[in-house]
């Protein structure tokens, strides 16, 4: 698992239409990282069908069958 920088918070926040500087982009990553710290044991260990954007895809094949 990668642990983003500022630069990479900043390209997000962007991305998402927010404006931010790099003093609250720096402080964004380092919030953040103890979550991912604690996350980092099973990084890539659950299966991909727990991931959370194919259960849309799930949803929307049962409903138009």
């Amino acid at each position: 698992m990668t642990i983003p920088t500022e630069k990479e918070v900043g390209a997000i926040a962007i991305a998402a239409g927010v404006l931010v500087d790099r003093e609250v982009a720096a402080r964004i990553a380092n919030s953040i990282r103890p979550a991912l710290d604690a996350f980092a044991p099973i990084a890539g260990t659950l299966p991909f069908d727990l991931e959370p954007s194919a259960f849309v895809l799930v949803q929307i094949s049962k409903v138009s069958r």
